[in-house]
């Protein structure tokens, strides 16, 4: 063996798990939150951004110079600055390049920077070139003005700029979304004109509110001309708290019987608009809607265009659907979260995120006015050396030819100071007879009036305002422009109901034995005679409209709906209706119901009990339905009976011993659920045996005939017959007659039918 390693755990530090843990996510969330994922308050750039601006500017890729290969930026960028993955640093430089991404582009580029439909669609950076565009120059002229403070890079070989000397309020203007630990920032891009107007207003009046503010900045401006919906007032509590939302919506105008839509929300792609509206087109729900195309060019970026079926179809209220179903209106949600001048990320309102840029912007100005202020004074000691040269030239070239040091005999002769001796001895010997006294008096006359107008300047508070202003304006008459996101007042978007969306045809429901349903269109068929598969055969039918709900009752006593449009067609023997629902285990569907939300139906037991219910109260989207009458042990739903007039109607129940009933109608109560209340008394006794029971029942006007059908045999009771049954409600009423009395349904003949 060779030599073993020894191990020396003297200096190495101890520590709990736990805190090691912890202060290592919270380096790491810290870092994430100020150094990643939040922007500064006073260029408005996350550091990739502001790094890629400084590589650009320091290669020399400004607005007027040639375009250069984006990997060669993005190369400078992580070499020196920004060590990180290529893809991520290509991708924050493709989006300042943007010009529907960003309102005001950082980034002037060549090649293919991706398309509003899909802003992710951009060339590799070895295909694209790019620089600088114009208003990056608002980040950058002041750059070398002693505006910055200047911090080493990740290495320690280079310096940065900690930040931007940013002319304008840039964190309002581009706006920038990121997502850091523990909080994210949603900041809205907006107007320069406007964001300047309120800036000059707080610069007159320190002390001004939201609501003057707000006669400047409407709200924000994208980079798209969709309207945005959002209320003034909305607008406002969002402007208050930095906390909030906007609504936009798409533009659109009518024009020779088709909707253009002209102009989507900001970061809306398009295409996806085509496919949503498609799938709406496909499953039916927009049956008004005939055509759909995109005529986009590059003459209209955006120009889809939505044929409707007829003329009679109300535009905007389509477009309200489309508006509430579709990406054509859209929330952006808004959380104005910066890292402050005191190096904090808070939450800021518009108000404070102004004040404090202003503040920034002061500070910048001040320190601009400084560095130009020394650089004076420093030329004006030079010249006041070189005026000392020209004046005693001879003695000054004796000097110097004299004197192996001739710097101190300089400074003490004349009585100058080193750093003017160094200039003086500095100077070329042919370039002392360029030192004309008129052209030095000339430049210390005009570099003492440039300082005294900065030393003005600087001790007066009003004069720093007044440049502020002045910088201000000019930078927003240059780079400035209108309003492109519209502030509108527009309606709810409203999606048009699902039954609104379809036909309105008349259709009979057809319900067999064994639970197989099917829609038949028109309610001149006869459901008794089709044909049903071997084994089964005809149980109920209802007739409604096709954009009804038709509601199935189980013999438990739930209910279950199902869009009337969606079942199968007659043609067939249909489909079974647990293929749609699921019906309580072991039982079987008795009935089923249609009509409008009011109407009315006789719900049942065949314990003899029952209840008036609105067909509203029997509505659910659950598939496992709903229960709605509550059967009593040992007993099973029957069909439920069709109400035409609650108060005119009378009810004739019968029994599976023929007993028969008629009571009024009114006497049974209308409830959203229940057990109901005694139609027809059942002996207990026998109904536990299942010897009597209620077969069935039927509501009937005041003179309408009845037909009783008992298996093969049916008996036709006259208006004078049927009242002979009449009683109260809960009697067991009066028998049939012997071979009637195993009825199994009543048909109920109209007083049309009697007077025919």
């Amino acid at each position: 063996m060779g030599n073993s390693l020894t191990l020396d755990f003297d200096n190495i530090e101890e520590m709990p798990l736990k805190d090691f843990s912890e202060k290592a996510y919270l380096d790491y969330s810290m870092y994430v939150i100020l150094d990643r994922a939040l922007p500064n308050i006073g260029d408005g750039l996350k550091p990739v951004q502001r790094r890629i601006i400084y590589a650009m500017s320091e290669l020399g890729l400004r607005a007027t110079s040639k375009h250069k290969k984006s990997a060669r930026t993005i190369g400078d960028v992580l070499g020196k600055f920004h060590p990180h993955g290529d893809s991520a640093c290509y991708e924050a430089m493709v989006l300042m390049a943007q010009s529907f991404s960003y309102r005001y582009p950082l980034v002037d580029g060549q090649g293919n920077w991706g398309s509003p439909d899909d802003p992710k669609s951009f060339a590799a950076m070895r295909y694209t070139e790019a620089r600088l565009a114009a208003f990056a120059q608002l980040l950058l002229s002041e750059i070398g003005h002693g505006t910055v403070d200047w911090v080493s890079n990740f290495d320690g070989t280079l310096q940065e700029p900690a930040i931007l000397p940013a002319r304008v309020p840039n964190v309002l203007l581009n706006g920038v979304s990121g997502i850091a630990v523990g909080m994210a920032t949603d900041i809205p891009p907006h107007n320069l004109r406007e964001l300047v107007d309120a800036c000059i207003t707080l610069l007159d009046t320190p002390t001004a509110t939201l609501a003057q503010i707000m006669k400047s900045v409407k709200g924000p401006d994208y980079p798209t001309e969709a309207e945005i919906i959002t209320p003034r007032k909305e607008i406002q509590r969002v402007y208050k708290t930095g906390l909030g939302s906007i609504r936009m919506r798409a533009k659109y105008e009518q024009e020779s019987g088709g909707i253009v839509i002209t102009a989507l929300p900001h970061q809306v792609s398009g295409s996806k608009v085509q496919m949503q509206i498609g799938q709406q087109m496909q499953a039916k729900k927009l049956p008004m809607v005939d055509d759909l195309r995109d005529e986009s060019d590059h003459e209209n970026p955006t120009r889809l265009v939505i044929i409707p079926k007829s003329n009679r179809v109300d535009g905007d209220d389509l477009m309200k659907h489309l508006f509430a179903t579709t990406d054509l209106e859209r929330t952006y949600r808004v959380n104005m979260n910066v890292i402050g001048l005191d190096g904090r990320p808070t939450v800021k309102n518009l108000v404070t995120m102004l004040q404090e840029w202003l503040t920034y912007r002061t500070d910048t100005v001040v320190r601009r006015l400084e560095h130009r202020l020394e650089k004076i004074n420093t030329r004006l000691r030079l010249l006041k050396g070189y005026l000392i040269a020209h004046l005693n030239i001879d003695e000054v070239i004796k000097i110097i030819r004299t004197n192996d040091k001739p710097k101190p005999v300089l400074i003490t002769r004349f009585k100058i100071s080193e750093e003017q001796a160094e200039a003086i001895l500095d100077l070329k010997l042919r370039n002392l007879a360029k030192l004309e006294e008129m052209k030095i008096r000339a430049e210390q006359k005009e570099l003492k009036s440039e300082k005294d107008d900065l030393e003005t300047t600087l001790g007066s508070k009003s004069r720093l305002k007044t440049l502020i202003k002045k910088e201000l304006k000019a930078d927003a008459e240059e780079f400035g422009d209108d309003r492109k996101s519209p502030i509108v007042t527009r309606d709810a978007a409203q999606a048009i109901d699902e039954s609104d969306l379809i036909s309105s045809d008349p259709v009979t429901i057809v319900l067999s034995e064994k639970g197989w349903v099917r829609s038949a269109k028109g309610h001149e068929v006869d459901p008794q005679n089709m044909n049903y598969k071997s084994g089964d055969g005809y149980k109920a039918s209802v007739q409604g409209k096709s954009n009804q709900l038709a509601i199935f009752l189980d013999s438990t006593g739930r209910a279950f709906s199902v869009p009337a449009h969606t079942l199968p067609s007659a043609r067939g023997v249909g489909e079974p209706l647990s293929g749609r629902v699921n019906v309580t285990s072991g039982a079987s569907v008795v009935g089923v119901m249609m009509g409008d939300m009011e109407d009315l139906y006789l719900l049942m037991s065949d314990a003899g009990y029952g209840y008036v219910g609105k067909l509203e109260d029997m509505v659910t989207k659950n598939k496992s339905g709903k229960r709605v009458l509550s059967v009593p042990k040992e007993a099973t739903a029957i069909q439920p009976a069709k109400i035409d007039n609650y108060d005119e109607q009378w009810v004739m129940a019968v029994s599976s011993t023929g007993n028969v009933v008629v009571v009024e109608l009114k006497d049974l109560p209308i409830m959203p659920k229940g057990k109901g209340i005694k139609i027809i008394n059942i002996s207990s006794k026998k109904f536990k045996t299942r010897e009597e029971y209620m077969s069935t029942a039927s509501c009937l006007f005041d003179g309408e005939s009845v037909t009783l059908y008992s298996g093969k045999r049916k008996k036709t009771l006259s208006p004078e017959q049927v009242d002979e049954y009449v009683s109260e409600r809960g009697l067991r009423g009066r028998k049939l007659p012997k071979g009637y009395r195993n009825v199994e349904f009543i048909e109920v003949h109209s007083l049309d039918e009697e007077e025919e």
